[in-house]
């Protein structure tokens, strides 16, 4: 009785650990019910209730670690950028924003926890090495992220210990000295199988094609779990990153000139002086614990706390009237140095289980949460060489002497503390309708002066108090295609300031979705066509710059809310056509108009094709190769540049040494496409053609 009964409990901490769950193996000791197998299509991404990716009434994709492997995805920003429905804009070497359906994502998660990102902007690079998938949801959100917009969310999924020992080594190199070494291996640390550990831990070190660019980042994650007494599962984890990057580009390059024509520059062509760096450090810790209520009701306790350190020393290259001069002068210099840190807690609590009502079983989800976060970042002093003039563009590494660097001071700081209760329920109404109704109540309360970098001048915050409604309806047309309606609204608060130096009033975010999800070949495909629709109101958009002489903010950005609505359709195709060939291929076609009806946001594609395809060679087993693209429609911004349709490719492949090794080779943009990307807030050129090779090893 005794070993069974610890593999099972096993498999319960690893079950209970990664929350996604499927009960088709149970067996019943004592007191405790073992799901003995985890489903890749289980998600509790949308809703918080755990159900398959074609029950939730909602667009949810995932990028799983086969692919990210495979296709050589070690960064998130490239992981995503072939996403369905997903657009990066990377304006910067080390910023960049995510949009989906037309609106930027501001809230990236790790495990279903998180807060919004200040004006949608992400710092760094994720190494994907960490995460067992990224889950992807479309639309609004706010069953799980208490404030946001109607864009979606990304969620990092963390590896979590597994049931038997074993793991992986990999090192790979390739263009620009990319030098790369990655180990995940698990351990089970007891005899009796209660308490596994996992170690994860990935260091690359790189140059760029951008001059004088160099990245070096290190990533450590270790994780523990096992069983408390008979009815619990704690998880202990911990993640350090290290991310170092010099002469990276603060701003991004000006391109159109004053005669209307457009620049055509080198790829390599940067405003990065050697003297600039941007470092960024960042701590996260989470404990879980997983408690057995009864046969079918489960309790669960997560804290996370997360702590950031950033130390940067810039250069923005800029032109005082927004174009080059004919002749590719007319840039000047802002220097920029600063220190800043961010403390993130959140705590969460949640009771999950099924109910039997009117003869049918439901499951419920009802939960309360806490997060509060503080930022602080302080400057130094400029003490000479401020706007001086640049040579023409092109220019070197040492065309811009470093200040002397003043007194440091207090810049920024910020505090808010979100606080919510959430509940969500699949009712059951016959054999072919359900339906997924949840309220989300939150309470915003923001402190602080001159908060995320902006120059407000009032910033006294009234608490804010919202509810936000969800309402899915789910029908099985047949065993393997249902059709779905889905309706959800959620707020965000703003930080972008008016022509007066106002904070903007909350923007609300309304979401609609009607769709059909299907299964095919035998469940190992599957389908899904969404129709969709968003509105903003009072979305904060981009106005100009304060030209009033008297006003303490001019010169700086200042914005107008407006109301936007997109709306579009989605089809994806996602799964396995046999056990050797993959593939995801997902299209989305995007309208968007602002208050008067006509176009807005020219930057954001409205037509975007992604696909992931890859098989084994039947002709020779141990040979897997696979492509990649990437296309979207062409784009522009106003009094900025244009940039045609476009498609970027990337291939790979694998070859099977033995049983144990596997070289892989990878070449990403293989038809050495030239693009400008990141247009939203200026523009910078795509990475040209490069290639690596990696050589894995079992443990």
């Amino acid at each position: 009785m005794k070993q069974p009964f610890l593999m099972t409990a096993c498999a319960l901490a690893a079950c209970l650990a990664t929350g996604h769950a499927q009960a088709q193996e149970a067996t019943t000791l004592e007191k405790i019910t073992v799901s003995a197998k985890r489903a890749n299509r289980v998600s509790k991404g949308a809703t918080g209730l755990a159900m398959e990716l074609k029950d939730t009434p909602q667009s949810i994709s995932n990028i799983d670690q086969e692919d990210l492997k495979n296709f050589g995805l070690t960064g998130s920003n490239e992981a995503l950028a072939l996403a369905t429905g997903i657009n990066v804009e990377q304006y910067e070497t080390n910023r960049a924003t995510f949009n989906s359906r037309g609106f930027e994502i501001q809230l990236t998660e790790v495990d279903g926890l998180g807060m919004t990102n200040s004006w949608g902007t992400v710092v760094g690079r994720e190494d994907t090495y960490l995460f067992e998938r990224i889950e992807l949801i479309r639309g609004a959100n706010g069953l799980l992220t208490g404030v946001g917009n109607a864009s979606g969310t990304i969620n990092y999924i963390r590896k979590r210990p597994k049931n038997e020992d074993g793991g992986e080594f990999i090192v790979s190199g390739g263009s620009y000295g990319l030098k790369r070494a990655a180990l995940d291996y698990n351990k089970v640390l007891t005899d009796d199988g209660t308490w596994a550990g996992r170690l994860v831990v990935a260091h690359e070190d790189k140059n760029s094609y951008l001059r004088g660019l160099q990245d070096k980042r290190t990533s450590l994650y270790g994780v523990v779990d096992g069983q408390i007494g008979t009815n619990g599962v704690l998880t202990l984890g911990i993640t350090a990153v290290d991310a170092q990057q010099d002469s990276p580009m603060w701003g991004s390059l000006t391109l159109l000139r004053s005669d209307g024509t457009q620049a055509d520059f080198d790829v390599g062509s940067s405003t990065s002086q050697k003297w600039t760096y941007w470092n960024t450090k960042s701590y996260n810790a989470f404990a879980e614990y997983a408690h057995r209520l009864s046969q079918d009701w489960e309790a669960k306790l997560t804290y996370n706390y997360r702590h950031a350190n950033e130390a940067s020393r810039l250069l923005y290259a800029y032109s005082l009237t927004g174009v080059l001069n004919p002749d590719n002068t007319g840039l000047v210099g802002w220097p920029y140095r600063s220190l800043g840190s961010t403390d993130n807690n959140v705590l969460d609590a949640n009771v999950t289980g099924k109910f039997s009502a009117l003869g049918r079983q439901h499951s419920l989800v009802v939960g309360l949460s806490q997060s509060r976060q503080k930022t602080a970042v302080d400057t130094f002093a400029v003490l000479d060489h401020m706007l001086d003039p640049l040579p023409a563009f092109p220019f070197g590494g040492d065309a811009y002497t470093q200040p002397q660097w003043g007194p440091r001071a207090p810049s920024t700081r910020g505090e808010q503390t979100l606080s919510r209760f959430y509940a969500a329920s699949r009712l059951s109404l016959t054999d072919a309708l359900h339906a997924v109704v949840g309220v989300n109540a939150v309470r915003l309360e923001r402190s602080g002066a001159s908060i995320y970098g902006n120059a407000a001048t009032n910033t006294s915050y009234p608490d804010t108090k919202k509810a936000s409604p969800y309402v899915g309806l789910t029908y099985d047309i047949t065993p393997d295609l249902l059709g779905y309606i889905s309706y959800s609204d959620i707020f965000q608060n703003q930080d972008q300031t008016d022509a007066e130096g106002k904070y903007l009033a909350p923007m609300k975010g309304v979401n609609t979705e009607v769709g059909v999800k299907g299964e095919w070949l035998n469940k190992s495909l599957l389908t899904t066509f969404a129709l969709f629709q968003a509105k903003q109101n009072g979305l904060a958009t981009y106005a100009g710059k304060v030209t009033d002489p008297a006003s303490p903010i001019v010169g700086q950005d200042f914005y107008e809310g407006k109301d936007v609505k997109s709306k579009g359709y989605e089809v994806e195709v996602t799964g396995r056509l046999n056990k050797d060939a993959k593939v995801t291929v997902g299209y989305t076609r995007l309208m968007l108009t602002g208050p008067d009806g006509n176009d807005i946001y020219e930057w954001v594609p409205r037509d975007t094709l992604k696909a992931r395809i890859d098989s084994r060679v039947p002709m020779l087993p141990a040979l897997r190769v696979g492509v990649g693209a990437r296309w979207q429609s062409a784009v522009s911004k106003i009094g900025s540049v244009k940039q045609g349709a476009y498609m970027v490719t990337n291939a790979f492949a694998s070859y099977e040494l033995n049983s144990k090794a596997t070289l892989r080779v990878n070449v990403d943009n293989l038809f050495d496409k030239k693009y400008v990307g990141g247009l939203a807030y200026g523009a910078i050129y795509g990475s040209p053609r490069t290639a690596g090779v990696s050589l894995e090893y079992k443990l």
